[in-house]
């Protein structure tokens, strides 16, 4: 059981993996119906209606009374979670009218590499690994997407505009779910995304009680699994897990696309497309590992950088306390 809690973060971020790669089948079948603000504005809103009150037991559980609008960090953090949520799910809505699941959990997964990139704005380092992983995903991804006319189809290319949104999601939780409460931070994200989704598909789209009810399947699959329950174990576990670890599990979400689709709708790839998967993949798992020399210097540097406060004094010596989390 002690074993159990200790990788608890790793639990919950794999779950996220399995659902949402399977999620994209039932997403699939949302298209049939459903414009993709449409769709998203149902999701995320049920999402929202079923976590929110959800939120409130457990603060009340935890003893956390303060009112969660009222906290700087708080409102822009879940308003910025929630734009890029919004954007990324409906690209990758709108994409998968027109590829399969497979290549669309693959492509999606892409967020794994856009990730360091983004840091480059940030003034991150960025590894020769990450380039390396960079490089080999970009092979892949021409070989996954790129038809032998060299031509990208309208679904691959709007699945991959979503990837980058997700990245930009994923980094942004990773640094508000530090600053907040994540139980306060996951519903204004929902409400956010699903207000902006609502606005956009009564502007562009015509949606209506019938489409809704023949989509009420995949919306509530998605939108209490996914929503609901995935991107709230995204944000409590992305508390405890390092980002390195946390981007080698969310990279698996590609295979369960991939398993998923074949099952439930018989897909099936050429040659070429599972040779770009296998680049694409391999590139996933690479742009997780770090040279020995890179991780040993960095516990140098973390060494270095402890406070003296932080050191007991022993007799004639001085130790660093080890603390168990």
């Amino acid at each position: 059981m002690h074993r159990l809690k200790q990788y608890r973060g790793e639990l919950m971020l794999s779950l996220c993996a399995v659902i949402w790669g399977t999620a994209l089948v039932p997403q699939k079948l949302g298209t049939l119906y459903l414009g993709p603000f449409s769709f998203g504005a149902a999701r995320f809103l049920t999402g929202a209606v079923i976590f929110f009150p959800l939120s409130l037991i457990l603060k009340r559980v935890g003893h956390e009374g303060r009112n969660p609008f009222l906290r700087k960090d708080l409102v822009i953090g879940g308003g910025l979670c929630g734009i890029a949520m919004f954007l990324g799910a409906y690209f990758q809505q709108l994409g998968l009218a027109d590829t399969t699941v497979g290549k669309t959990g693959f492509i999606t997964a892409m967020y794994i590499v856009i990730i360091p990139l983004i840091g480059l704005f940030f003034h991150r380092k960025t590894e020769l690994m990450t380039w390396v992983s960079i490089a080999l995903a970009a092979v892949g991804l021409y070989f996954l997407c790129m038809s032998e006319h060299f031509s990208v189809s309208k679904g691959d290319f709007y699945v991959f505009i979503g990837s980058l949104f997700w990245a930009i999601q994923i980094t942004l939780v990773d640094t508000y779910s530090k600053k907040t409460n994540s139980l306060e931070l996951v519903p204004v994200e929902f409400l956010v995304a699903g207000v902006l989704s609502l606005f956009c598909a009564f502007q562009m789209e015509s949606p209506n009680l019938s489409a809704v009810t023949k989509s009420i399947g995949p919306i509530l699959y998605t939108g209490i699994m996914v929503v609901g329950v995935a991107y709230t174990f995204q944000a409590l576990g992305q508390k405890t897990v390092s980002p390195a670890i946390a981007g080698l599990i969310f990279s698996t979400e590609s295979l369960f696309g991939v398993i998923s689709g074949a099952l439930l709708f018989q897909e099936a790839m050429s040659p070429r497309e599972i040779f770009g998967c296998v680049l694409m993949f391999s590139a996933l798992v690479l742009s997780q590992i770090k040279l020995p020399s890179i991780r040993k210097s960095e516990e140098e540097k973390a060494k270095a950088s402890q406070p003296e406060k932080n050191k007991v004094k022993t007799g004639k010596q001085y130790e660093t306390p080890s603390f168990k989390t």
